[in-house]
């Protein structure tokens, strides 16, 4: 039995999935140059003037970047880390 509910999850659930890949494109990094979001595990190549770029388009740069970071995940420090205490 289908009730009116029922026909409407779809389209909400597009919704709120599109509404939250929005939110999260709003307040992501991106290089500079391609305007691309970097990968999780991707290094991006910090300049002078705040300028940062992915790891494919700092070849196209010749300066030297001042550092590199490693973009992380979003559980990045909220993650509990199990470490083996017995004795050896």
């Amino acid at each position: 039995m289908r009730t009116p509910v029922d026909g409407d999850t779809p389209e909400l659930e597009l919704a709120l999935l599109r509404r939250g890949v929005v939110a999260r494109a709003e307040e992501s990094e991106r290089c500079e140059r391609c305007r691309r979001i970097p990968l999780i595990g991707e290094r991006v190549y910090l300049y002078e003037k705040d300028l940062m770029l992915c790891e494919l388009c700092r070849a196209l740069n010749r300066k030297v970047p001042l550092r590199s970071l490693l973009v992380h995940g979003p559980a990045f420090g909220h993650t509990i880390r199990i470490t083996d205490r017995r004795a050896a």
